[in-house]
């Protein structure tokens, strides 16, 4: 059942809380006939236009809010609409406040034609401004979201979702028949769909919604919050050597495949106001990769890595993980928030869809964004590390690694049969190729190793807060140090890499 845009702020903020931004709608041309549906539409929705603005507390939390009306002809944007969502985007942003939108129309009025249709440019303006000053832009999409609405304000949020079952797209099933007679294929702009896809970030009702968007608020604001630690976490080791230093290279690659080796899902299970994110945002989504905002120990950042568990046989990380590596980056930056990655990998895919849809390229991008990007990052080296797909993730302000974590351009099997035409002198080459995190750390590509006793597998719970501790502690270090020091660093330190 669609709700108004009341019903929507109502479930959203907090009791009482709203207080409206609006004003008598601007004047437009319009004819009698017009004019005639405008009062109509009025009298229908009880509302002066097609969007409501203004400011409430969601769970005690200060945010503008923009709320589309369907019922007022069908939440079409028009001249009025328009200027009203714009001097609600820029108020929001001169308030400095985060910005929570709520599209459901048909899209652009036909009634005011091309006029009405460009009007999406400046509300996609203002929404560019908006993020650009580092403020943040959820997006919460009603049935139905269509054409300019959608292909504008309606998908720039830095994290979307959408109601269950909501019809969301760009061209309307009705227009589609229209125009090539036929009915447009079932189950496609639906939101479902889209989340899977890789669209938006996932389906929730407003209940829910406003659950996380309290989680994401907090986490995008950037402030730490101080934590006490939790009874039984343990204290980080510092620096190189422990009890399983000195394992021999093949027995930690050995080490790093056991099936009960923790990944990063077992990190997340000890972090906080963690609010998944799934896909691209542009249509493409990666299984063998994790997506979300979360407080390592108080400290709010982006964190994305390999996902051990849905790596299974010949799906590993492909183009769509790397774009999607890209996008926790660009969010990371626009946000002004640290980078946590983590590495845990069998490889990039070797496939022929792999190959035509950019794998190499997006490596690329990966690393020439990393070692440019205007935000604090740790890497994490939390198991395996082969080839292109560990180092897109590899560059960072800090490096840290497991005990059993290692690097290498190819796993040991595939430099011995390089090397030796067979896969038996796997050890030998694992072993001289320096690929432990022991020799990591001596060779200035790892700074800190987090360790296990003596295996991760055999204490994973321990392990994963060890390994969350030391996160948040380099996390607080980098807060600590001036943007441009931290950019300065980062160019010296892959500047003298291989250099004694």
């Amino acid at each position: 059942m669609r709700i108004s845009a009341r019903e929507l702020l109502g479930q959203l903020l907090d009791s009482d809380s709203f207080i409206s931004w609006d004003r008598p709608p601007v004047t437009v041309a319009a004819s009698p006939r017009y004019l005639e549906e405008l009062r109509k539409a009025e009298l229908a929705a009880g509302t002066d236009e097609a969007v409501l603005t203004g400011e409430g507390l969601l769970r005690g939390r200060r945010v503008s809010v923009i709320a589309c009306e369907f019922g007022f002809l069908a939440g079409s944007i028009g001249v009025a609409a328009a200027e009203r969502i714009v001097s609600a985007v820029e108020r929001a942003t001169e308030l400095g406040l985060p910005l929570v939108a709520s599209p459901t129309s048909g899209g652009t009025r036909m009634q005011e034609g091309t006029v009405a249709f460009v009007q999406m440019v400046k509300i996609a303006g203002a929404v560019a401004a908006h993020k650009a000053a580092g403020h943040p832009y959820l997006v919460y999409l009603r049935s139905p979201t269509m054409g300019g609405v959608f292909a504008s304000w309606g998908s720039l949020g830095h994290i979307t979702f959408a109601e269950p079952g909501a019809l969301i797209g760009f061209l309307g099933p009705r227009v589609y028949k229209a125009l090539y007679g036929r009915d447009f294929p079932e189950g496609v702009q639906v939101a479902e769909n889209l989340y899977r896809s890789g669209v938006i970030d996932g389906v929730l009702p407003v209940s829910v919604f406003r659950r996380i968007a309290h989680r994401a608020l907090s986490v995008l604001s950037g402030v730490p919050d101080p934590v006490a630690a939790e009874p039984g976490w343990a204290a980080p080791v510092r620096r190189s050597r422990n009890a399983a230093a000195d394992v021999p290279a093949w027995e930690s690659v050995r080490i790093s495949r056991h099936p009960g080796r923790p990944g990063i899902r077992d990190l997340l299970r000890h972090v906080t106001q963690r609010v998944p994110l799934s896909g691209t945002g542009q249509g493409e989504s990666d299984r063998a990769m994790v997506h979300a905002l979360a407080r390592f120990r108080g400290q709010p950042c982006i964190v994305f890595g390999h996902d051990r568990s849905g790596q299974q046989g010949e799906h590993t990380m492909g183009p769509a993980a790397l774009r999607e590596a890209r996008r926790s980056m660009a969010l990371a930056e626009e946000l002004r928030l640290p980078l946590v990655l983590v590495i845990d990998t069998v490889g990039a895919a070797l496939s022929k869809e792999a190959e035509e849809r950019g794998l190499a390229p997006e490596i690329a991008r990966c690393i020439a964004d990393l070692v440019t990007l205007d935000t604090p990052t740790v890497s994490v080296l939390l198991g395996q590390g082969t080839g292109g797909g560990a180092l897109a993730l590899l560059p960072a302000d800090r490096v840290l690694a497991a005990t059993h974590g290692w690097l290498a351009p190819l796993p040991p099997e595939g430099a011995s049969a390089i090397v030796y035409r067979d896969t038996d002198h796997a050890p030998e080459l694992a072993a001289a190729q320096g690929i432990r995190a022991t020799d990591l750390l001596a060779d200035g590509v790892v700074d800190r190793i987090v360790p296990e006793f003596p295996d991760a597998a055999d204490e994973p719970v321990d392990f994963a807060r060890r390994m969350v501790a030391a996160i948040a502690e380099e996390l607080t270090g980098l807060r600590a140090r001036p943007l441009d020091e931290i950019r300065a660093s980062r160019h010296t330190r892959y500047r003298r890499l291989g250099r004694s």
